[in-house]
C-alpha cells in the first residue's frame, strides 16, 4: 500500500483523540491506521468470512464515515462472504452496471466482475467490446452516479493481480470541497448535473451502445454538491459520468466539471492503494472519487471483484 496524498501517514497511536478517547469506530480488538493526513485508513483484526456482531458492523460503519476508504488486508473471501458482509450495511445492487449483462463470467449479477477475463477465463481480446468499455474504470468516478438512486458503498476484493500496475486511486471529495473559495462554493452548491454511463465512455470515444443500452443509460439528475449523512460534512459530487449541468451550456458545464475534478484530484486529497491478493478495500462512493491505473492487461489476469450497495434515495432526495 502507499499514499500519494504528502507526509507520511499517521501511525496508529496518533487516532487517539485529544480528549484521550478512541477515534470514530476505533476498537482496540480492531485498530485503525490512517493511510493518509486527511482520509483513509487501515482496519486490523478482522476475519471477514465470519458473521459481524452489531458492535463490530457499527464500529466500521462508524470508521467509514470518518476515513470514507477502509483496506482490510488478508480476506480471503469467496462471492457469498463477500455479499454477506456487504449486506451488513445495507441492500446490495442487483445490477451494479447496465451494459453487457449477456455475457457475464460470475453466476451473480450482485458481483460485479472488474476483471480483464471472458466467460472462458481467458484475458479478453485487445479488441473485445469489453475490454474497451471497461477501460471508462481509469477515469474518475463514482460507481452508479449513473442511477436515480447512486451506490452507498463499494467493496472490492482481489483474487488475483498482476504483477505491476492497476492500482486503484481513491479522491476525498469533502477535503476538495473544504479547499474551495467561498465564493466558488456559493456559485456552485444548489447546481444540478446529469450523469450517464454514456457522457464516461463518450470521453474515450467509446460508443457501441445497443438501442436497449441507450435506454437504461438516459442521463439522471444528481446534486453537484451533497451532505454526507454519516459526517454531515458538505461534499463534492463528481464523476465521469456527469456530462451536463441544468440550465448552462454544455461547452460551459463540461468545462467547470473539467476543472472541479482537476481541483479534486489533487496530491493532497489522493489516496494510492497497491494491492496485495486478498485486500478488500471499502469505499464511500457518497464522498470519495476513484480510479484504476494501467497494468498490461493483455498479457497478465486480474480478477477483481466489487459488491456495491444502494444508497438511500436520489441526491434530489436528500438533505442538502
Amino acid at each position: 500500500m502507499s499514499s500519494t496524498a504528502g507526509p507520511r501517514a499517521a501511525g496508529v497511536e496518533s487516532i487517539v483523540g485529544a480528549a484521550g478517547g478512541q477515534a470514530a469506530g476505533e476498537r482496540a480488538d480492531h485498530p485503525l491506521t490512517p493511510l493518509t493526513p486527511v482520509f483513509a485508513a487501515r482496519m486490523d483484526g478482522f476475519d471477514l468470512r465470519r458473521p459481524l456482531t452489531a458492535a463490530e458492523a457499527a464500529a466500521i460503519e462508524a470508521a467509514m464515515d470518518r476515513y470514507a476508504v477502509l483496506v482490510f488486508p488478508g480476506q480471503q473471501l469467496d462471492d457469498e462472504q463477500q455479499l454477506a458482509f456487504g449486506s451488513n450495511f445495507g441492500p446490495v445492487e442487483d445490477t451494479p452496471t447496465l451494459v453487457d449483462q449477456e455475457r457475464r463470467r460470475l453466476a451473480t449479477a450482485r458481483i460485479n466482475d472488474i476483471s480483464n477475463l471472458g466467460a472462458d477465463g481467458r484475458i479478453l481480446a485487445a479488441d473485445d467490446r469489453r475490454r474497451m468499455f471497461n477501460l471508462g474504470n481509469r477515469l474518475w468516478h463514482s460507481d452508479s452516479s449513473f442511477k436515480a438512486t447512486p451506490a452507498k458503498y463499494s467493496m472490492l476484493h482481489a483474487r488475483v493481480i498482476p504483477p505491476e500496475g492497476g492500482e486503484t486511486e481513491f479522491a476525498d471529495m469533502r477535503a476538495a470541497w473544504d479547499a474551495l473559495p467561498a465564493k466558488e462554493q456559493a456559485r456552485i452548491r444548489d447546481l444540478v448535473c446529469e450523469h450517464s454511463l454514456i457522457f464516461s465512455r463518450a470521453m474515450l470515444g467509446f460508443d457501441e451502445f445497443t438501442p436497449a443500452e441507450r435506454e437504461r443509460c438516459a442521463p439522471v439528475p444528481q446534486r453537484l454538491v451533497r451532505r454526507h449523512a454519516g459526517s454531515g460534512r458538505l461534499s463534492l459530487y463528481l464523476s465521469s459520468h456527469a456530462g451536463r449541468i441544468r440550465g448552462w451550456p454544455v461547452p460551459e458545464a463540461l468545462m467547470l466539471l473539467r476543472d472541479l475534478v482537476e481541483h479534486a484530484t489533487q496530491r493532497a486529497f489522493v489516496y494510492s492503494h497497491r494491492w496485495s491478493v486478498n485486500d478488500l478495500v471499502v469505499w464511500d462512493n457518497r464522498c470519495t472519487m476513484h480510479r484504476g491505473r494501467a497494468y498490461d492487461d493483455k498479457a497478465y489476469p486480474r480478477d477483481m471483484r466489487r459488491v456495491t450497495l444502494m444508497d438511500s434515495a436520489s441526491t434530489l432526495e436528500q438533505a442538502a
